[in-house]
């Protein structure tokens, strides 16, 4: 519980008080996913359809007696499990690299005294200093500010900073955290995540780690349950399909072979090595090795691929909404062309190519560019 501010004197928590805090309410961040072992990852290939047709046929060769097709078989489904295991592992320690680069920093007020501390750090209570620049570590009230202006597109999606104003004092902190949400001008909360782009302030944290509206959004992102991939699902139905006809062909020939020739454990051995010829032993391993380069292809367009099945399907992408602003966007205006005009001349000049373009004016109207020349004439 925040209690209501009743003055202006910033001197914040102690060190102590801080210190309790954080053991009660735990750190500033987001859970994150929980890494999976080496025997978590195993057992998810082993469950597929098709290395299980593996493990199957390796069993069968080795009953019978052929240690080398036995072998060769059960070395494909570790080699697999090898390569999954590899670029998963790249891509974990990729990512929590770019997590400790990315961990914010805090400016806070404690014992009377601006502080410089791990953004993870900041507990309910809290002075945060936000200035021009800055990042919100946690949801907070503003007690102070002047002129500030917060970019809040990461949880809006609107690329136009929004005023904030401060609290006043017959307001309650605790009620207007409740009540109000990101957007809108003229608001006294400031949101974990968001940018100051203008002016500075003070403000009280309400709010940290799941407990923000951030820490919300990544709360019902975790409640969504992973779909198998399009790849999964048609390597699933067709080695079902061929294994049934595998099994119906090696009966048939097992019963015939018994009839006409009254030896039924050549004719089991007979069927067993025509079904084993019919299923595509080969198929897992060439899945394994593409979609291995497909991965290895993203990592050097800077892109990371937790799942090896999620290469396929994003290759298969033809449509992709996303909110762009602040993701594939910078929310951000550049200049791309400038028209200079010098007399009776008009130049169009690219900025991403350092040329410019003689455009001659309209007979009927000189406002107007009707005809273009190229020209090397550099800006």
């Amino acid at each position: 519980m925040v209690a209501p501010i009743q003055n202006r004197q910033f001197n914040g928590l102690s060190s102590q008080e801080a210190s309790e805090r954080l053991k009660q309410h735990g750190y500033n961040e987001l859970p994150s996913t929980q890494h999976r072992t080496f025997l978590t990852i195993a057992l998810d290939i082993i469950q597929e359809p098709i290395f299980l047709l593996l493990i199957a046929c390796g069993v069968i060769y080795l009953f019978l007696g052929d240690a080398q097709e036995a072998l060769i078989l059960l070395g494909f489904v570790f080699f697999i499990i090898g390569i999954n295991l590899y670029q998963e592992q790249k891509t974990e320690r990729s990512l929590e690299a770019l997590r400790d680069l990315s961990s914010p920093r805090a400016l806070v007020i404690r014992d009377g005294e601006r502080q410089r501390i791990a953004g993870r750090e900041v507990v309910q209570g809290d002075l945060i200093v936000v200035e021009e620049g800055d990042r919100v570590p946690a949801d907070a009230i503003l007690l102070w500010s002047t002129h500030l202006t917060i970019d809040e597109s990461l949880l809006t999606g609107e690329s136009v900073p929004v005023r904030k104003r401060t609290i006043q004092l017959e307001e309650d902190p605790e009620k207007l955290s409740a009540t109000l949400r990101p957007g809108g001008d003229d608001l006294p909360t400031v949101y974990s995540g968001t940018l100051a782009v203008q002016g500075q302030g003070i403000a009280q944290v309400q709010a940290t780690g799941i407990g923000t509206e951030m820490g919300k959004i990544g709360k019902a992102l975790q409640t969504v349950e992973p779909e198998d991939t399009v790849l999964q699902k048609e390597t699933r139905r067709i080695v079902g399909k061929l294994t049934m006809i595998a099994l119906a062909i090696c009966a048939a020939v097992v019963v015939i072979y018994g009839l006409t020739r009254a030896d039924w454990l050549h004719g089991f051995l007979a069927g067993l090595a025509l079904a084993m010829a019919i299923l595509p032993n080969e198929i897992p391993v060439v899945l394994a090795i593409f979609l291995a380069l497909g991965a290895w292809r993203f990592s050097q367009k800077q892109v990371l691929t937790r799942r090896i099945p999620v290469v396929e399907t994003l290759g298969s992408v033809t449509v992709l909404c996303v909110d762009k602003t602040g993701t594939l966007t910078l929310n951000q205006m550049a200049v791309k062309q400038l028209l200079v005009y010098s007399g009776s001349n008009a130049y169009l000049y690219d900025v991403d190519a350092p040329r410019s373009r003689t455009l001659a004016r309209s007979p009927s109207s000189p406002d107007r560019v009707w005809h273009s020349n190229e020209s090397q004439r550099s800006l």
